[in-house]
């Protein structure tokens, strides 16, 4: 069904490479859509950025690895494509907020320390309130410690220049464990709760990610078949990694915007910190289940650029509450070193 749907774009002659990026963000968009239909049913706050969220909009970058890995290309692509992903989310998508509306986590405690004291009935849900915003910041503080430590077992994994299969393993063992956590986390939640994510819609929302995921498959598999044959070297076949980690960082920067936008800075700040758990440890320990990974020379740099980045964020997060607006200009300057020395290498 899928080759006459490929044939008819590829008959399109200079345009299809850009109808199968249109086709990649469409499908994007879907599952994220549905993703936001789930979010009311019992996937909520940091839960959903953490659990659901990634696996959407870091699909691009698992299918990308898959492909890859399928068909012994170049590692180097994935890991570049995966550190840019990482990399981007914790600089650029989180400091744009950041510099024009902030990201407050405790909106109660930074906002209102001035204000004076409300009605009696007001204060009590106040105080729910700031319970819900509390604890979604130290699971923010949790989720950003996984990412210190996925990406420094990564970074000592791969000292020798090298992930094998063992590696690889170890990398896949680490997410799903994490994931099993939050799966309990949630099944928790919802019994305190008294209510299920699971209904008649639950079906449908499955098949429409699938759908979802099946047009990024397409896209995302053209798309790397047209860079590997292209007889005419540029920028984007010499850079491939670093382009893709850019297309495939697409919907995370829809979700960050749409978020903040919907005055939810806990989902905002998990989805791009969740994501970085499919790109590292998942993506990198799915090829190199296939293949032993040959990491790049700026790769290790860049992971101890990513881990410093991740630190701030959680300094942060732990002292102030709040991603501020100072902090914005902070991130945007640590990718422009990161974009710096990347393409110099």
């Amino acid at each position: 069904m899928a080759n006459p749907f490929i044939q008819w774009i590829e008959a399109k002659g200079a345009f299809a490479p850009w109808l199968f990026l249109a086709l990649f963000i469409a499908a994007s968009f879907m599952m994220i859509w549905r993703l936001e239909a789930m979010s009311k049913r019992g996937f909520e706050g940091t839960v959903l950025g953490t659990l659901v969220m990634p696996y959407c909009s870091g699909m691009g970058n698992l299918i990308l690895a898959f492909i890859y890995g399928r068909e012994g290309l170049p590692g180097g692509d994935v890991a570049i494509n995966n550190l840019t992903n990482n990399a981007t989310n914790m600089t650029l998508v989180l400091g744009l907020p950041a510099l024009f509306l902030g990201i407050n986590m405790l909106p109660g405690k930074n906002a209102a320390k001035n204000k004076s004291a409300p009605k009696k009935k007001p204060v009590v849900a106040s105080a729910a309130a700031g319970k819900t915003h509390e604890l979604n910041r130290l699971s923010l503080l949790l989720t950003l410690t996984a990412v210190l430590f996925f990406s420094g077992a990564v970074w000592a994994l791969g000292s020798d220049g090298i992930l094998n299969f063992n590696d690889g393993m170890v990398l896949v063992g680490f997410f799903l464990f994490w994931q099993c956590i939050h799966v309990f986390e949630v099944m928790k939640s919802n019994v305190r709760q008294g209510r299920s994510f699971i209904g008649w819609m639950l079906p449908l929302d499955i098949t429409l990610l699938a759908v979802g995921a099946y047009g990024i498959y397409i896209s995302i598999g053209w798309l790397v078949n047209w860079v590997q044959v292209s007889v005419h070297p540029g920028f984007i076949k010499d850079n491939f990694g670093l382009v893709s980690g850019w297309i495939t960082v697409l919907p995370n920067a829809l979700l960050a915007f749409y978020y903040t936008w919907r005055k939810q800075p806990e989902t905002v700040y998990t989805s791009q910190v969740g994501d970085c758990h499919v790109s590292i440890p998942l993506c990198l320990g799915i090829y190199a289940l296939y293949h032993s990974l040959t990491l790049p020379p700026f790769f290790q740099t860049g992971m101890l650029i990513l881990m410093g980045m991740t630190l701030v964020h959680f300094l942060f997060v732990a002292i102030l509450g709040q991603l501020p607006k100072f902090a914005g200009w902070i991130l945007l300057a640590s990718y422009v070193v990161f974009l710096r020395i990347g393409l110099i290498h």
